[in-house]
């Protein structure tokens, strides 16, 4: 497999990363246009729309804010730091600037439900779609992993065998998938649960996979992405301990 993967489009050759990132966004806002029709929205339209404002701003300034930062040194060689922030963002970021923006829009409208359950499954579609195209483009974007000796290192375009991660992050997200869907089948979930074991499980995993994607460590061995996660983690720390409190019987 040579790395990057182009496709032939009307007689051009297009990146396949390019072809996925505009599916990911489209296939998954047209999957939760399904969902809400099929199971209905107790937000009124009104709302639901300062909702999706609200995250679309925050996670567009939360991916590039943590993608700035994501590299200190970088950021601080760069000649024009505005440039710098705009062309480098990050999924971590964009999660939980979108969950800022949320909060924070839900706040000003009086809108006190749990908002996030109706994004899950669009997400999780949307990412996996999304890093497909990660994959797609080896070494030549910052999604690929250290050098392994591991089974399933692979070559992606440097001669080196690598971590493919963005593999990783899909049999990841698939799992999660299947077992959000068989948790909230078997127990059931309280209102606003499946987002929060969705963020839960992505920061957690997140964390994890920092250690084996070549980065800017500080000197206490974290990266800036890792630090945003635990900061992610605090924020539901009561559902950590009490995990019980996301199923309906205990809500």
């Amino acid at each position: 497999m040579t790395f990057p993967v182009y496709i032939h489009l009307g007689g051009e050759q297009v990146l396949l990363h390019a072809v996925t990132e505009v599916l990911s966004f489209f296939i998954a806002f047209r999957y939760y246009l399904y969902l809400k029709r099929r199971q209905g929205d107790e937000i009124g339209k009104e709302n639901r729309l300062w909702i999706i404002l609200g995250a679309a701003s925050g996670a567009l300034i939360g991916s590039r804010l943590l993608g700035g930062l994501e590299n200190p040194p970088g950021l601080m060689h760069s000649g024009h730091p505005w440039r710098y922030f705009y062309e480098n963002k990050t999924v971590v970021g964009g999660f939980l600037g979108g969950l800022w923006g949320v909060e924070l829009v839900k706040r000003c409208i009086g809108e006190r439900r749990s908002s996030g359950d109706l994004f899950t499954y669009p997400m999780l579609l949307g990412l996996i779609l999304g890093r497909i195209g990660c994959f797609s483009m080896g070494i030549y974007e910052e999604t690929y992993g250290l050098p392994t000796s591991w089974i399933t290192g692979m070559y992606l375009g440097d001669g080196l065998l690598r971590h493919p991660v963005s593999l990783y992050e899909i049999g990841f997200l698939v799992l999660l998938w299947i077992s959000l869907a068989l948790l909230e089948k078997k127990y059931g979930l309280a209102t606003g649960a499946r987002f929060k074991l969705f963020m839960i499980s992505y920061l957690l995993f997140r964390f994890l996979l920092d250690f084996v994607k070549p980065h800017y460590t500080f000197f206490f061995g974290l990266s800036s992405i890792q630090l945003a996660c635990l900061v992610g983690l605090l924020y539901y720390y009561r559902y950590l301990y009490q995990p019980k409190r996301l199923l309906k019987i205990y809500a």
